[in-house]
């Protein structure tokens, strides 16, 4: 019986003041993490999106020059030019971002294209540039506004 009480008084551990300490030390890494997480997935999203728009406006010159002049939609751009099949449909998603095209046939043709990003508000936003270009434009055009980008105004890339 006297063993018994040496064996639990010798026996060392963590008392609940240092695991609190330990589970709150944890808890603030964590919030730290999540927040450079979603900064860094954040811009990740706007540099693929800008390279996306490049690549996009590279896809509708190569499309006009085969095509007299006109310009495609999204599906069109798929099926001749080998874009990304994300892109099928009205208005694709791709990296967080919502794409709309307009392709106006008129005398000359035009398209306009904008990216605005899914959710650009809080700790889920996917980005918060929205941007812009169309087929009179040399770069790409993008605000940090919430709403969507246009021609004139709006700084280049």
């Amino acid at each position: 019986m006297n063993n018994s009480k040496h064996r639990f008084k010798d026996q060392r551990g963590f008392n609940l003041i240092e695991l609190m300490i330990v589970i709150a030390i944890i808890g603030l890494l964590i919030g730290v993490g999540t927040i450079g997480w979603t900064t860094a997935m954040r811009s990740g999203n706007e540099v693929a999106t800008a390279q996306m728009m490049k690549n996009l406006q590279a896809f509708q010159a190569q499309y006009a020059s085969r095509n007299k002049g006109n310009f495609a939609t999204f599906n069109e751009l798929v099926d001749k030019m080998g874009l990304d099949d994300a892109f099928k449909g009205e208005n694709p998603v791709k990296n967080g971002y919502v794409f709309t095209m307009a392709v106006v046939p008129s005398t000359p043709p035009e398209y306009r294209l904008n990216a605005d990003p899914q959710s650009g508000d809080g700790v889920l936003a996917t980005g918060t540039r929205h941007y812009y270009v169309d087929n009179s434009l040399s770069g790409i055009r993008y605000t940090d506004e919430n709403r969507q980008a246009k021609r004139d105004g709006d700084p280049s890339l």
